[in-house]
């Protein structure tokens, strides 16, 4: 069967024949979160979605280099380069070296990571670990003409860019009416243009977390170090660059204006973007009370929710909706993706100990059926990784294989190449391509799971949040599990 990959490019705006720079080859860049707190679902989303596009490329054969970040430093409050560094900003309320933030946020983003099963990147590295490049960066783009250095700091000159380049070309806006929606620069006038963004900027005495360069001691900011790490892994282009729908008008705009000025080339061939999510129809913010942390999810620890959910009931649900789609909170519709999820696994319990029976004689409609449900499974990936689609091509596989297994018809009926791919197409999409684990027998991922929950709880208890950590403790008693405490605080639990 010939296979096609069809992706859809934001920067053209419409689905094209993924062909990769180098035959058999890919280079992804995603960005990756920004360590000053718990990663919330939204974030968990794109990232879960990557890791399918992840790994369905692994599967059709490619020697894929994945690159997600880790942003530790440079990434300020406002998009305007206003505010304060969100690590450093941490750190002094938590009294605590930023470092210590970065390291505390990013091994509980590996453990959420873990417990959805997402693969591990290939490269994860991090912004204050390529200081050296970012500073190299700056120097080649003033060196070119589009920046321009200010006290220290040092900003990208949009306007003398676009004169030559188009700089809303991702976002398919116009410079003017960009520079029309944008407020007056108020008190940062060192900047020529309203739109100018900081490339590097100059470190107050009072900031946490700063280097030496040639414009003084200062930091780099956040749009440079994306543009400076996939430079330094992926080249000064590759294939598949990729983040949230909501990184597209401003970060992705200001990384492919980076790259262009400094290397000539838009630094990805197909951009990718996952969209939002809401709750009940209204889009998910602290302020409204409505978005959930994964622990929450798990336990069921939130007003809005009925009962806890599974990592893998969760990783199902956003597997039913398109990564372009938004996809909408709620009990009911988290609740079937659980009754579709569980039906789905059952399936690929009773096939890991289905055989054929006796060949006699091929029912070639039936045989040529199960061939197309194997095939819709290609085709829909293939489609711009469209999950949803094969999830309906899992099920349809799987009403044949339950039959089969069931004895209510006989599986001599079909050949024993078209047996086993169905045995093979419905495991390898099921586990390898999305993702998905049983969730009954899985006791090393309940024991990963319960102790990323006890560490919260004690940072809880720390913290004096004794709401949250009450909030973990009856979840996890509503869904069976009792937790024990001591003086050494939680350290171990059990089930009830």
């Amino acid at each position: 069967m010939e296979q096609k990959l069809f992706v859809y490019n934001t920067l053209t705006r419409k689905k094209e024949e993924f062909i990769p720079l180098n035959p058999g080859h890919v280079g992804m860049y995603v960005c990756g979160p920004t360590v000053y707190s718990d990663v919330h679902i939204g974030n968990c989303r794109t990232f879960i979605s990557f890791d399918l596009i992840f790994r369905y490329l692994l599967h059709l054969g490619y020697k894929v280099r994945y690159v997600r970040n880790i942003t530790d430093a440079g990434h300020l409050e406002g998009d305007s380069d206003e505010g304060e560094d969100k690590v450093s900003k941490k750190a002094k309320i938590a009294q605590l070296e930023p470092m210590e933030i970065v390291q505390k946020y990013t091994v509980d983003f590996h453990s959420v990571m873990q417990v959805f099963n997402a693969l591990p990147p290939s490269i994860e590295p991090t912004a204050t670990g390529h200081i050296i490049e970012q500073i190299e960066l700056v120097k080649d783009i003033l060196a070119k003409g589009y920046a321009y250095e200010v006290d220290g700091s040092v900003y990208f000159d949009v306007e003398k860019y676009n004169q030559t380049q188009d700089y809303g070309i991702l976002n398919g806006r116009k410079l003017e009416d960009m520079l029309n929606n944008t407020r007056s620069l108020g008190g940062q006038n060192e900047k020529h243009g309203k739109l100018d963004f900081a490339l590097w900027i100059k470190a107050k005495p009072e900031h946490l977390m700063k280097w030496p360069s040639p414009w003084g001691m200062g930091f780099p900011g956040w749009h440079l170090e994306c543009s400076a790490m996939s430079n330094k892994y992926l080249g000064h282009q590759f294939d598949i660059h990729g983040g949230g729908i909501d990184l597209m008008p401003t970060h992705h705009t200001n990384e492919i204006a980076q790259n262009v000025a400094c290397c000539g080339k838009n630094p990805a061939s197909y951009w990718l973007h996952t969209n939002m999510l809401t709750t009940n129809g209204q889009k998910m913010s602290k302020s409204l009370g409505n978005s959930f942390l994964p622990h929450e999810l798990f336990l069921g620890a939130h007003p809005l929710l009925k009962k806890g959910y599974s990592p893998m009931t969760v990783r199902f649900f956003f597997m039913q909706a398109s990564y372009r789609s938004t996809v909408d909170f709620s009990n009911e519709a988290i609740e079937a993706a659980e009754i579709f999820y569980k039906k789905l696994a059952e399936t690929a319990k009773k096939l890991a100990v289905l055989q054929q029976n006796a060949v006699t004689g091929v029912d070639e409609e039936t045989d040529k059926a199960i061939n197309e449900f194997c095939d819709d499974c290609y085709h829909s990936m293939n489609d711009n990784f469209n999950s949803p689609k094969t999830l309906e091509a899992l099920n349809n596989l799987s009403k044949w294989i339950n039959s089969y297994s069931a004895n209510t018809r006989n599986s001599g009926e079909i050949t024993a190449a078209t047996f086993e791919r169905m045995k093979k197409t419905y495991n390898d999409f099921f586990f390898d391509v999305l993702g998905l684990k049983q969730d009954d027998n899985e006791n090393a991922d309940t024991d990963d799971l319960m102790n990323l929950v006890i560490k919260l709880r004690n940072e809880a208890k720390a913290n004096k949040d004794y709401a949250t950590s009450d909030k973990i403790r009856e979840g996890l008693k509503n869904i069976g599990f009792q937790l024990n405490d001591n003086k050494q605080g939680t350290t171990d639990w059990i089930r009830i």
